[in-house]
């Protein structure tokens, strides 16, 4: 069967990675600066993707790359067992050096995780053993080039002394060794680099990955239908109309048409509609879900945002949404990246939400 163009099911591989060339010429320039870098942006917007084509750039001319992934980590304990598996992914030369630099330590690295499974008497202290990894990174760093990638960072939020453990163990180091942190909750992020009382306040540059241009999206999909046979017929704006500059979502469409175009054909307006109605069918649920767990006022701001882009208008009356709680809940809505804030008005960064939400209402 042939395989489609357009993945769309998590990171990409990063020869997949289109539309980004400049934003990754940048981090890349970035980290061979070794100027701290926090990057920010929704959830499935691209950001661990991107990374993964800048690691893979740079690993091409001699910089090694460590990925540690702190997505729901809870705990010193998962903090330090992130960092081991991330020492322990890097292969060739410069794991062997990592070995070598942790034996004094005492540290196995990949093992951690055995070890913390044991009794509370025989399992190692987890602020130390951080601590030991992070000494053992650091060395590295001095001995080769190394960077490293804290994906989700904004997990370090909900670790007691977490942030602080590793400005610590790091802040000497940072003109040996490359860094950047990436997180999906903008208003952690910026509260993790922009509030005094942080550990990591004022400490990194913030970059945002903005929507994908329509441009982008039109050229991708132009070149994945070409590759494989087939026509787009010019659908490929009303996709990039929809999407809203939502990588992801642009994809998901993207590929759903492609589903509906034979090889040798041209896509057409109904095969457009056979496929937005497919994935319409496949989210809806999750939408609905989404919108039943939050709160009444945050529920009443994203109808009005998705039928006229602000919380002041026509919708927000009919609905009796007062402006005091307009503006609190937009914050929010913000702040844990299901509105984002465009130039003269509000959006929803899902536009399948957006989509969701103006049919299932009539205003």
């Amino acid at each position: 069967m042939e395989r489609s163009p357009f993945p769309h099911h998590g990171p990409l591989e990063p020869d997949q990675v289109t539309g980004r060339e400049r934003l990754a010429v940048d981090l890349a320039q970035r980290i061979t600066d070794r100027r701290l870098t926090a990057l920010l942006g929704p959830r499935r917007y691209g950001k661990t993707s991107l990374l993964k084509r800048v690691a893979a750039d740079l690993e091409a001319v001699g910089h090694q790359p460590v990925w540690i992934d702190l997505y729901e980590r809870t705990s010193i304990a998962d903090v330090a067992a992130a960092v081991d598996r991330g020492l322990a992914e890097v292969v060739g030369p410069v794991r062997r050096m990592l070995d070598e630099i942790a034996g004094p330590f005492s540290v196995n690295l990949g093992l951690l995780g055995v070890q913390l499974s044991r009794s509370p008497k025989q399992r190692p202290d987890a602020v130390l053993t951080l601590r030991n990894l992070l000494e053992v990174l650091t060395t590295a760093a001095q001995r080769h080039s190394l960077f490293v990638v804290f994906d989700e960072f904004s997990g370090i939020a909900n670790v007691q002394g977490g942030a602080a453990v590793l400005r610590t163990e790091l802040q000497h180091h940072f003109q040996d060794i490359g860094i950047v942190f990436a997180g999906s909750a903008p208003s952690t992020m910026q509260a993790l680099f922009s509030e005094q009382s942080q550990p990591f306040f004022a400490q990194a540059d913030l970059v945002e990955i903005e929507p994908l241009a329509d441009d982008a999206i039109v050229h991708i999909i132009e070149d994945g239908f070409e590759a494989t046979g087939r026509g787009t017929g010019g659908i490929t704006s009303r996709i990039a109309q929809f999407a809203q500059g939502h990588p992801q979502r642009a994809m998901q469409l993207a590929d759903a048409l492609w589903r509906h175009v034979d090889e040798g054909a041209t896509a057409s307006p109904p095969a457009w509609e056979a496929a937005l109605a497919d994935v319409r069918r496949h989210v809806d649920a999750g939408s609905d879900r989404i919108f039943s767990l939050l709160p009444p006022g945050q529920q009443k701001v994203l109808r009005a945002v998705a039928a006229e882009g602000t919380v002041y208008g026509t919708t927000a009356s009919l609905l009796d949404l007062p402006a005091g709680t307009a503006r609190d809940a937009a914050d929010k809505l913000v702040g844990n990246g299901i509105l984002h804030r465009r130039p003269q008005q509000l959006a929803l960064v899902d536009p399948l939400l957006a989509d969701w939400l103006r049919r299932r209402f009539a205003i």
